[in-house]
């Protein structure tokens, strides 16, 4: 039987800092993730109480309020707190979503909060996405023709067309998907991963793009498609409720077609 183990310096050591809130009001526990690379330590859980009667509805909002009123080394990524950006991805609970859209009164007991999985983490909640981003200038995410265009005016679509494209453009690369994703765990040196894949699909449906061909071709391999084994947990992580494993089992729809 295989055997799993971390590397010592990534084993998490569970005491941390406790900051308990005053007696009164609604309070809520929650215990977060933190690692500084320079201090040398193993990571660890600081536990954090806060009022609810005292702090925004949104898990981003204890995050700020901690940051900005109990410890201002705190780390993470945020910016529109709208859902659109994708910059706030993390792991809440056991579950990869994006902290300004994820309700407090939604989660019981101590809420958990932690870097998305399996990501070599920069500082606290903040992961390294060098590699998630070359993967994503891999697939070259724009659209690439060989004929001129028409009288130097737009390339057009139907509505038909353009409806292809639904269910593929909302993507916003938070990489809630991929870092849920078992087979891109063990294997995300080769395999794109469900948020890559995804991107690569909507450049295939696109009427307007012309290298089909070349695009299946730097897709059919072993790993960097055939790894998906529709595990559906994309599916299930999407903030923006998009299907990857559905734009995968496509693009192998396209490369079993043309073979034929």
């Amino acid at each position: 039987m295989a055997t799993f183990t971390l590397p010592k310096n990534s084993k998490i050591r569970d005491k941390g800092e406790v900051h308990t809130a005053p007696d009164g009001g609604r309070i809520k526990k929650f215990k977060i993730y933190r690692y500084n690379p320079d201090s040398g330590e193993n990571p660890h859980y600081d536990r954090f109480e806060l009022d609810l009667d005292a702090c925004g509805p949104m898990v981003l909002d204890a995050l700020f309020k901690i940051k900005n009123e109990i410890d201002p080394t705190l780390t993470f990524r945020r910016s529109c707190r709208e859902g659109i950006c994708g910059s706030c991805a993390m792991n809440i609970n056991g579950s990869n979503a994006l902290a300004c859209t994820t309700a407090i009164e939604d989660l019981g007991g101590e809420i958990r909060i932690t870097p998305l999985p399996h990501m070599e983490v920069v500082k606290d909640l903040v992961p390294d996405f060098t590699h998630f981003y070359a993967q994503y200038a891999s697939i070259r995410p724009w659209l690439q023709t060989v004929t001129p265009t028409p009288s130097g005016k737009e390339r057009l679509q139907s509505p038909e067309e353009r409806e292809n494209l639904d269910g593929l453009y909302e993507c916003i690369l938070c990489a809630c998907c991929s870092t849920a994703c078992p087979s891109y765990w063990w294997n995300s040196d080769k395999f794109l991963g469900p948020a890559i894949l995804l991107q690569a699909y909507r450049w295939l449906a696109d009427s307007r793009d012309e290298m089909t061909g070349e695009r299946l071709d730097q897709l059919e391999d072993p790993y960097r498609l055939y790894r998906c084994h529709t595990i559906m947990n994309c599916a299930n992580v999407c903030p923006k409720g998009l299907s990857p494993a559905k734009a995968i089992a496509e693009t192998k729809k396209m490369i079993a077609e043309r073979a034929i």
